[in-house]
């Protein structure tokens, strides 16, 4: 019998709400801020890392993989090394023909690996634009005191993408992103509550020429004119390398955080020289932008978490069918009709059935499945959803039907 503790339907804290979902752990001997994903969790962020790269390739993108480390020298080239040493690990050492001087560091960031994918080869503007994907680790240096969950850690797990492409194409590039985030939102039962267009102000403080981020927020403020969505104006917000687009949604709390963000960068393509060659032989320089839809793995997690109270979208949820059976009915065939669609499954054998209820309600398994000896002779099960209250009584392969269309489609709830 589980000995789980059933959740307070209250709880709103991920951190509380992952250690009863059993979504996540921490160990001193692996250290703090280095969560451990348990196999709830592993699932949750499986699928999620599956939705990032389903949108980015319909988008265009095509995955590459790059290593964790870089030398030094990569990062003083990109400039991270000057703005971020502080919250970088320490350098771990160079090889024995260079000794330590340029030793390799753990990367604080994904770009500078992409750009040398860039570089890689000679471009010709017929080439762009060129889209970059890659579920990628980056590491910052946090103190020990500040690590929390999964909102703050030590190792990010990004959905990143970068794209090469040249000025003109910014406009539509950033609409494909705006889109691609808008459609992620909605999968993930999120509502937008507006983008912000974070440009320079009269600060000496951003790099660049000012003639190009002058075009490059005109091309952003074109975009956002074009879309549905509500936006306000951010002076001064934006990155120090170019102007983005901040999505902001409302947290479980109600107050707003940036979840994803669209960001022009005019610095890298100049520091690392990258080039292309324009259609009147001259040699340009591409724009490079930076994007994502679901962002890092831990702490859009530990939103979803919070958002949702627990109960995650259908298609989300650690487990989608909690196999509730009665007396000594056999519900083996049944789980593995079920696993065999896709369908994460979880059979509660034990103890009484009020009990093992309120676990799986505890465990916000997504629908809970009760098979008597009346429902197994009529090859049925009595189905509840926890989240909406909906019952119904479903044949087991209209069950494992419906179930395997509603996670193929990301459906927030199955319908009963």
């Amino acid at each position: 019998m589980s000995t789980s503790v059933p959740v307070d339907p209250a709880v709103t804290d991920h951190r509380e709400l992952g250690r009863d979902m059993r979504i996540f752990a921490t160990s001193p001997l692996v250290g703090p801020g280095l969560p451990l994903w348990l196999p709830a969790g592993a699932a949750v962020r499986r699928e999620l890392e599956r939705l990032a790269e389903d949108v980015a390739i319909s988008g265009g993108s095509v995955p590459v993989y790059s290593p964790v480390l870089g030398k030094r020298s990569l990062f003083e080239r990109s400039g991270h090394w000057d703005k971020f040493a502080d919250d970088m690990f320490a350098p771990l050492g160079g090889s024995e023909d260079e000794g330590d001087r340029d030793p390799l560091v753990l990367r604080p960031a994904n770009c500078p690996h992409h750009a040398q994918v860039y570089a890689s080869e000679p471009r010709s503007h017929r080439d762009l634009p060129l889209r970059y994907h890659e579920l990628g680790a980056m590491f910052r240096a946090e103190r020990s005191g500040v690590v929390s969950g999964l909102s703050r850690v030590r190792q990010i797990n990004l959905d990143d993408t970068h794209v090469f492409c040249r000025p003109d194409q910014v406009a539509d590039e950033v609409r494909i992103a705006l889109d691609a985030v808008l459609r992620v939102m909605g999968v993930l039962g999120l509502e937008i509550d507006h983008v912000r267009l974070s440009r320079r102000d009269g600060s000496d403080a951003f790099l660049g020429r000012p003639e190009q981020w002058a075009a490059a927020e005109e091309q952003l403020r074109s975009v956002l004119a074009g879309s549905d969505v509500a936006w306000v104006d951010g002076p001064g917000e934006a990155a120090f390398y170019g102007p983005k687009l901040d999505v902001q949604v409302r947290d479980a709390r109600g107050h707003q955080e940036t979840l994803a963000t669209v960001q022009i960068d005019f610095n890298q393509p100049g520091r690392f020289g990258l080039e292309y060659v324009a259609a009147s032989g001259e040699r340009e320089r591409p724009v490079m932008i930076h994007r994502g839809t679901v962002g890092s793995m831990e702490r859009m997690v530990a939103f979803l978490l919070e958002r949702h109270e627990g109960r995650l979208p259908f298609w989300l949820a650690p487990v989608q069918v909690c196999l509730l059976p009665v007396g000594q009915v056999d519900v083996g065939p049944a789980a593995a009709a079920l696993r065999a669609r896709g369908v994460r499954v979880r059979v509660e054998p034990d103890g009484s059935l009020g009990n093992r209820i309120r676990l799986a309600r505890g465990r916000r398994d997504a629908l809970l499945a009760v098979v008597g000896p009346r429902e197994a002779a009529a090859g049925e099960v009595a189905v509840e959803d926890p989240a909406s209250g909906a019952r119904a009584t479903l044949a087991w392969e209209a069950l494992a039907e419906a179930a395997e269309a509603a996670v193929s489609q990301r459906l927030l709830r199955m319908p009963l």
